[in-house]
């Protein structure tokens, strides 16, 4: 058993990845601003921001798993790498593992580049695009930290929920998509995706996409 903070855990992703987290038996701690509407038995809140980590208290401390599932929307449209810079600052030098839940933009789309992003990408999406990619940069110039970076598949999203069909496949910095061109996941089997790279590491300080 693992103990997992899920920072935006009441969110689409968060709450899948919190979900999938204690339906296997981890100690799952969610972190989010307001409180959940349907809190997830078997999981403990914690009420409070990440851009104030110190009244944050000890959430963080033995944790084995980190999870950034934060969202570049609402109130928190440009605060998202300012929160995970703070995060990376209380995290180095820690046994903790951070996670962070991009976008679909980052990834390439063939081996090599470009990105999805440079492929006449929604401008609607930019702003959340860009703020994953900037999120991955940030990473990358991280020492004394094990990270891991994870890109959703190009239609990924509560209005695209999908079933837990319990696969997925890795595409490596490659954007998946299927036979016919689609790339889809749906928010539990996307969770599944991110609890097996903490329970067994294959991208250790590297990022992957996944999908169908």
């Amino acid at each position: 058993m693992s103990r997992i903070v899920v920072i935006g855990g009441t969110g689409y992703a968060g709450s899948h990845i919190a979900r999938e987290a204690v339906s296997r038996g981890h100690e799952v701690t969610v972190v989010s601003r307001q409180a959940p509407d349907a809190p997830l038995d078997g999981a403990q809140y914690v009420q409070g921001s990440v851009l104030d980590l110190d009244a944050l208290g000890d959430v963080f401390d033995g944790a084995d798993a980190v999870v950034s599932a934060l969202s570049p929307r609402g109130d928190m449209e440009n605060e998202v790498i300012g929160a995970l810079r703070g995060l990376i600052k209380r995290l180095a030098g820690t046994p903790s593992r951070l996670g962070v839940v991009g976008g679909a933009g980052g990834s390439l789309v063939a081996p090599g580049g470009p990105r999805l992003f440079d492929q006449g990408f929604p401008e609607e999406y930019k702003h959340e695009a860009q703020v994953g990619i900037d999120s991955l940069e940030l990473l990358q110039q991280t020492d004394d930290l094990e990270w891991f970076f994870i890109h959703p598949a190009e239609v990924f999203g509560p209005w695209v929920e999908g079933e837990r069909t319990g696969r997925y496949r890795d595409g490596g910095d490659v954007l998946v998509r299927d036979a016919d061109g689609n790339s889809t996941i749906s928010g539990a089997d996307f969770a599944i995706a991110v609890v097996d790279e903490i329970e067994q590491p294959k991208h250790r300080n590297d990022r992957f996409a996944v999908g169908y």
